[in-house]
């Protein structure tokens, strides 16, 4: 975990910002971008920019749009070529039920789906196309892209941003709190899924 973040942090202090707001880009709706990472990325962000490496401002305002951005391409990935995929009859993994399954589930939990997805691993990477896919009204996606872009780039870069204005040698127990913020993301996952069971 360690040299995760210090290979995160390697990355941001040689390429900057270009870096941070690729990876975010990428990580957010590109499908081949699942395994950047997302949240200790964003918190190493705010801890380079409590030690003045970074302006805050452009950190969050480049990540929120590059966040948001990325999702919108997911979308239109998922709305464009996704249907194609689910083509073949009786296939596990391309079965056309698949899509009247997105869709139904996208009508119903769309909006919150889209937020929560924000702070999940992966989830993140593949939310938005599987909402192309599904169809979901894309104002509603747009809207709910918007908040949940935002709010997960404020509430991990300001985490910390802040803890390094009040830890100044954070670095030390970095591997804890990145730890602790995996553990947090994956709540989510684990809650929809115990409420699956218990249907």
């Amino acid at each position: 975990m360690l040299d995760l973040i210090g290979n995160i942090e390697s990355i941001l202090t040689s390429f900057g910002y270009l870096a941070l707001f690729a990876i975010v880009f990428a990580e957010s709706g590109l499908f081949f971008g699942f395994f950047l990472p997302g949240d200790s990325l964003l918190f190493t962000a705010g801890l380079l920019a409590s030690k003045g490496l970074f302006d805050l401002q452009i950190v969050l305002i480049g990540v929120a749009v590059s966040a948001i951005v990325g999702d919108q391409v997911g979308y239109w990935m998922g709305s464009r070529y996704g249907r194609g995929f689910f083509s073949r009859e009786g296939s596990i993994l391309r079965n056309p039920s698949h899509i009247r399954e997105a869709e139904e589930f996208y009508q119903k939990h769309g909006r919150k789906m889209i937020v929560i997805a924000r702070f999940v691993p992966v989830v993140r990477t593949f939310a938005p196309i599987v909402a192309g896919i599904g169809k979901m009204d894309y104002r509603t996606f747009l809207t709910f892209n918007i908040l949940g872009g935002i709010l997960w780039t404020v509430v991990f870069i300001l985490a910390g941003f802040l803890l390094g204005q009040v830890l100044p040698n954070a670095n030390e127990v970095i591997t804890l709190i990145v730890f602790a913020i995996i553990v947090v993301s994956l709540i989510p996952v684990g809650l929809e899924v115990w409420k699956g069971l218990n249907k």
